[in-house]
């Protein structure tokens, strides 16, 4: 393989081991959701980000301050998407929410017209965005994601990070992980939320990010309730509603701002975040047993995309073929329809 240095810009490198690590991370990560839901045990979770702490409705803003190198894809002219935005927490199995964790942010637009990437969802009108709250990753490549998901499902992750070799301890790795896991957040409306990985825009790759616009109210937990993620998101949205500014950072640096490295953080001193739409969440309520049955049949996944915002990178790659294994599996377990929803579907 060439040096790291004779990498261009957006170019992707995928090793010849990646595959057979793909594969493999497919096999256990549905080994692990079909036995945690034997029958009777229903509904079946997301293999990732299993519990949600409120899916609301929202709209998507493009307007035409757009920056002009920046206008591909969605951002290419003004408009208005309406969406739907899951709040969401990384452990399994579903913890309370005083436990600290990884939380994640996933769009999803209705109504986008054109040809998307997954070809058996071509003509859907929908295109998403999967965020975290923390802008790196914790894996570098496949075969490492490979080796983290089969320590997490043999009860022993510590490993992954620590085996009996100290030259090989993933100590950067670990460090990602307790940045995104150690963070206290008492609504998930008011904290921000990276994409970790790369995509294209147009001629560009870059990296999203969701910052809130709405003022930082909740420095306590609500309740000691299981779930007052939940409660302090419902308390804001029955009072007002959120705002977020969607920003799209650029790479500029192939090397000090890696494609195919979603642990290293690409710096703001090396580019910074642009502006490109507003994520307005309306007061609303969204509670109701027919919204979240609908929110639970949801899928995310950043392939649902516009070619011009092709996912990049091995993190994206796996994703391609997991997240949509994954979802095809829950929804058979669930004996429930998969579709990706229309505009006119509000529960």
């Amino acid at each position: 393989m060439p040096p790291a240095s004779d990498i261009g810009l957006g170019e992707e490198r995928v090793s010849a081991d990646e595959p057979a690590a793909i594969a493999e991370i497919e096999r256990l990560i549905r080994a692990q959701v079909t036995l945690h839901h034997p029958p009777g045990v229903r509904p079946a979770r997301r293999g990732q980000h299993p519990k949600s702490h409120g899916c609301v409705r929202a709209e998507f803003v493009i307007d035409g301050s757009v920056p002009e190198h920046l206008r591909h894809g969605l951002f290419k002219e003004p408009g208005t998407y309406g969406a739907w935005v899951r709040f969401s927490s990384a452990a399994t199995p579903i913890a309370p929410d005083a436990r600290k964790d990884v939380h994640g942010m996933a769009v999803k637009l209705v109504g986008v017209g054109g040809e998307k990437l997954l070809a058996d969802e071509r003509d859907a009108t929908t295109h998403d965005f999967v965020l975290a709250n923390s802008p790196v990753f914790f894996v570098r490549t496949a075969s490492d994601n490979a080796a983290f998901v089969k320590a997490f499902t043999e009860k022993r992750t510590i490993w992954f990070f620590f085996g009996w070799n100290p030259f090989r301890w993933r100590l950067h790795e670990l460090m990602n992980v307790l940045k995104a896991s150690r963070q206290t957040v008492f609504n998930p409306l008011q904290i921000r939320y990276w994409s970790q990985s790369a995509y294209r825009l147009g001629p560009h790759a870059v990296k999203y990010s969701a910052k809130p616009l709405s003022p930082r109210t909740d420095r306590r937990p609500v309740s000691k309730a299981d779930n007052f993620l939940e409660e302090a998101m419902a308390h804001q949205l029955k009072a007002g509603g959120a705002e977020f500014a969607f920003m799209v950072q650029r790479q500029v640096d192939p090397v000090r701002m890696p494609v195919e490295d979603p642990t290293v953080v690409w710096k703001e001193s090396l580019s910074p975040h642009e502006r490109v739409a507003t994520i307005r969440v309306p007061p609303q309520t969204f509670d109701s047993d027919a919204q979240k049955r609908f929110a639970e049949n949801l899928s995310f996944n950043p392939w649902h995309a516009l070619a011009e915002h092709r996912p990049l990178g091995n993190a994206n790659r796996i994703r391609r073929v997991v997240y949509d294994s994954i979802s095809k599996l829950r929804h058979e377990l669930n004996q429930e329809e998969r579709r990706e929803p229309a505009v006119d579907d509000i529960p």
